[in-house]
């Protein structure tokens, strides 16, 4: 792994000594700075203008009181956000997330990742992130509704197509976009379908949309095999979370002929020898509502293991972290390592610890990072962009082939700066260099803005 220059450990510095404990962040910055001492050598302009103390500090950040009530009438007061990062491309443009663990670091370096993610997909959008220290777990569809009503109360004069826009995230699907997208017509006179992505197909929604994050994974990591003269028939694999971005990397991994034995939620994992039954799965995570270990009372041959011990210690060839933040450790990657692991594409956002990925890029591990391997979400949200500013609806076949063609088309990018910076084969850095060289000529053009 490459070390940052003087100027990056001094950028670095002041990052941490100016965001003081979020650590996330803090993480997200280091990861990107390691990778740009080649790009400063080669392009000295962009350390002398700044540009990168500039893509380091966010245009604007939000941060506001969500007070609500519960069915039972007692009051509630939640902390919302939105940073504003960087519009150097286009409108912000980044998902919301409601969780308990939700606070600004988490949001920063959500953000600070979608900048460059965002680049990659080769389109005019910038980048950005929100969300709220919400659980909608548990909660009814009145307190839910109440809950996005106000939030979305604040949050609206900030927002517009050509401004910001938000999508999903945990917590925040097509329920919850339904509620922040109708109280913002309410308070705006306007029906601005173009605000937010995610939305539902009767309102305005891309067919596509919901698959695209983990279809997309499933692309870039066909891809990076390819290189290598593999394929995904016949491998095995594991994929963590069983949520939308999960489910539908498991069905993406199944349709090019792998098997994938075993995923999780927050209370345990299944293993099934046969392959995850995406149907049953769907049913219980998307109708139901359900927990996981239902699964096993379904399906008979299946094995649930309650508790928070992460399963990758199960032997496969393929490894997809799909939940969030540094969920696979450097032990988990060592275990993955010596089970013959051939291959890792990050379905979520900065899954993997430093020390995770030092293990995988020692043993020559192909590996995704987030930011490249899941952008297919944010790609299929510009072209619900498009799609509602033409008024049009595609097909799901026509998204589904687009996505497949930019999921391709961020691999060339990830895969020929790697090449042009003296990293053959290593996605972080490709990844890495080709987002911050397409953001950096945009903020050079734009001047000191």
């Amino acid at each position: 792994m490459l070390r940052p220059t003087p100027t990056l450990d001094r950028v670095l510095d002041t990052v941490i000594t100016r965001n003081p404990g979020e650590v996330e962040f803090h993480q997200a910055v280091r990861e990107v700075l390691e990778s740009l001492g080649p790009v400063l050598a080669k392009h000295p302009e962009y350390a002398e203008a700044k540009v990168i103390e500039r893509i380091c500090e966010p245009e604007r950040q939000l941060m506001f009181r969500v007070p609500w009530t519960d069915d039972r009438g007692e009051i509630h007061v939640n902390r919302g956000f939105r940073v504003e990062f960087n519009s150097a491309l286009g409108p912000f443009k980044g998902g919301l997330r409601f969780h308990p663990s939700v606070y600004l670091g988490i949001v920063k370096f959500l953000g600070f990742e979608q900048i460059f993610k965002n680049a990659l997909t080769g389109m005019a959008i910038g980048g950005g992130k929100g969300g709220a220290d919400f659980d909608p777990k548990g909660r009814s569809d009145a307190e839910v509704m109440r809950f996005c009503q106000s939030f979305m109360t604040e949050l609206y004069r900030h927002l517009g197509e050509h401004t910001d826009v938000p999508a999903g995230d945990i917590g925040v699907g097509a329920r919850e976009l339904g509620y922040l997208f109708g109280q913002y017509k309410r308070i705006t006179n306007r029906y601005e379908s173009g605000v937010l992505t995610g939305k539902g197909l009767g309102w305005g929604g891309a067919r596509g949309r919901a698959e695209a994050t983990g279809y997309g994974t499933v692309f870039f990591l066909r891809d990076m095999l390819l290189t290598r003269g593999e394929d995904l028939d016949g491998a095995t694999a594991l994929v963590s979370g069983s949520g939308n971005v999960a489910i539908n990397a498991i069905e993406k991994v199944h349709a090019f002929g792998g098997t994938v034995l075993a995923c999780s939620d927050s209370g345990g994992y299944i293993v099934d020898e046969k392959g995850i039954d995406t149907g049953v799965l769907r049913e219980i995570k998307e109708v139901e509502r359900g927990r996981l270990s239902l699964y096993a009372d379904r399906v008979p041959h299946a094995e649930y293991v309650r508790g928070t011990d992460t399963f990758w210690h199960v032997p496969a060839t393929i490894a997809l972290p799909c939940a969030t933040q540094n969920e696979l450790t450097e032990d988990d990657a060592v275990k993955l390592v010596g089970n013959g692991c051939r291959a890792v594409a990050e379905g979520a956002n900065m899954p993997s610890t430093p020390g995770a990925v030092r293990v995988f890029r020692d043993a020559g591990v192909a590996f995704a990072p987030g930011k490249a391997a899941n952008a297919g979400g944010v790609a299929t949200s510009a072209l619900e962009m498009q799609q509602n500013a033409a008024r049009e609806a595609w097909t799901f076949e026509r998204t589904e082939a687009r996505l497949a063609e930019i999921m391709t088309e961020i691999h060339g990018r990830c895969h020929a700066a790697a090449e042009e910076y003296g990293a053959p084969g290593d996605y972080v850095l490709g990844a890495n260099v080709a987002g911050f060289l397409r953001v950096a000529e945009a903020t050079v053009a734009l001047g000191v803005i």
